[in-house]
């Protein structure tokens, strides 16, 4: 079972991400589960959502406590979370950052991978100036990442989900998809 932690702030859209993530891996024949995990938080807050997928019905239920995968949709969460709680050892961190992974100043038994969802976001107008959605970004680059998921899934995921400029978010997953720097 793989098991992935989408880190966000309230409001970033993480909850829908993990939906998409989830409705993106069924389209590939396995099995998921997508689910939120936060409380009275307001927005801007940290948030998570998670996502499980396998290649068997999922009969475990809560918290992924140890997440094979986490992406962080903010570079500000560096300083109010600790991201790579609960990582697995040898798992990807994904990160929204304008820095090369090697740059980061993030260090463990884990690989890294970044990319500037934020700069892709603002370029397909997603989101305003002060608070761009980048979940869709990520997702693309998440698939460039991930063996076992295919961009054209993520594709129509996003197709399916999203709510408003579907052709924006559509084609600013597919260049990240190509623009994530690996660590």
């Amino acid at each position: 079972m793989h098991g992935i932690r989408i880190d966000g702030r309230g409001g970033q859209g993480a909850v829908l991400a993990s939906k998409m993530l989830a409705q993106a891996f069924y389209r590939q024949g396995f099995w998921v589960q997508a689910f939120p995990a936060f409380g009275m938080e307001r927005r801007g807050a940290p948030v998570s959502a998670y996502v499980r997928v396998d290649e068997k019905p999922i009969l475990r239920r809560g918290r992924i406590e140890t997440a094979q995968t986490v992406i962080a949709l903010d570079p500000a969460l560096l300083e109010m979370i600790e991201v790579t709680h609960g990582l697995a050892e040898g798992g990807l961190l994904l990160l929204n950052h304008t820095e090369k992974p090697q740059d980061v100043g993030l260090a463990g038994s884990f690989r890294m991978a970044t990319l500037d969802a934020t700069k892709l976001a603002l370029a397909h107008r997603l989101g305003s100036s002060s608070s761009p959605i980048v979940n869709t970004v990520v997702l693309g680059a998440f698939a460039k990442l991930d063996p076992d998921l295919e961009l054209q899934n993520v594709l129509g995921a996003i197709e399916q989900y999203t709510p408003a400029k579907v052709e924006a978010n559509v084609e600013a997953a597919r260049q990240a998809f190509d623009a994530v720097v690996k660590g």
